[in-house]
């Protein structure tokens, strides 16, 4: 049995993905971890010597193979993989460019698909986990957030699908909904244009810190936890999207509507 587990994570540049690279780190775990901003990963880690850092847009097929396969030369068979990368947006699906949808699906459901497809074989040797970060989205629909929505949507029944065809494996499959984190991805979040906002409209000193998130992801993927769910708020709209789905149509609405400089309009 390996001494020391091998951690590959997506998306690790900033947030949540910067906050589990560091946790694991802290913990003595082998991390492979990649972004489109390599600057910012070899900044944080490019000197120690547990941390293989590379560049990849996980949008990108070959990115993810090419990613992962060197994972595996350095840090040996993968014991994790985390699909943390994602990006978020904000638009009324009536008046937005499509390739915002077509954005957020390359990203947020097609880079999981992708890495996974090519991490799978090396952990199915170590009988490992499969993680992703989904979200509230995933589970209940948001305006201005088509796209968004749609992909989590995707992912989730992606890993249901893969946690199933798995089930007698020895692998594990899950996936974690954090609720609203202060997290840059709503500072990195897209417009109608496919522009970044640059800015969010939620107050980021009463949300979630990207580090108790990453706590949270950590100790659920060492259970083996099926799913979880972070907080109140976000059981809560489970729960009424479930058993009283008209009444989460008129919440959901008046939530986002009181939004700064919101696109709703009644």
């Amino acid at each position: 049995m390996k001494n020391t587990l091998h951690v590959v994570i997506t998306g690790a540049s900033s947030g949540i993905g910067l906050a589990l690279v560091k946790q694991y780190l802290v913990t003595g775990y082998k991390i492979s971890c990649c972004a489109r901003n390599i600057e910012g990963l070899l900044q944080e880690f490019g000197s120690n010597p547990m941390a293989f850092c590379a560049i990849a847009d996980v949008s990108i097929e070959v990115d993810c193979k090419q990613f992962i396969e060197q994972a595996i030369v350095k840090n040996g068979e993968i014991d994790i993989l985390i699909n943390n990368a994602g990006i978020s947006m904000r638009a009324m699906f009536d008046g937005i460019d499509l390739k915002v949808m077509h954005q957020l699906m390359n990203i947020n459901y097609w880079g999981a698909v992708h890495c996974t497809y090519y991490a799978l074989p090396s952990i199915k040797k170590t009988k490992g986990v499969i993680c992703s970060t989904s979200s509230i989205a995933g589970y209940r629909g948001l305006p201005a957030r088509s796209g968004y929505s749609s992909s989590k949507f995707a992912l989730q029944g992606f890993m249901e699908s893969l946690r199933t065809e798995l089930l007698h494996s020895g692998v594990h499959v899950m996936w974690v909904s954090p609720g609203f984190t202060a997290s840059n991805i709503r500072n990195v979040a897209i417009n109608a244009q496919g522009n970044a906002q640059g800015e969010t409209p939620l107050q980021e000193d009463k949300l979630m810190s990207a580090e108790q998130c990453a706590n949270i992801m950590i100790a659920a993927i060492a259970n083996r936890k099926r799913t979880v769910v972070m907080t109140s708020q976000g059981k809560l709209t489970v729960w009424i999207n479930k058993l009283l789905p008209s009444l989460a149509d008129k919440l959901v609405f008046n939530h986002f509507a009181k939004e700064a400089d919101n696109p709703l309009k009644k």
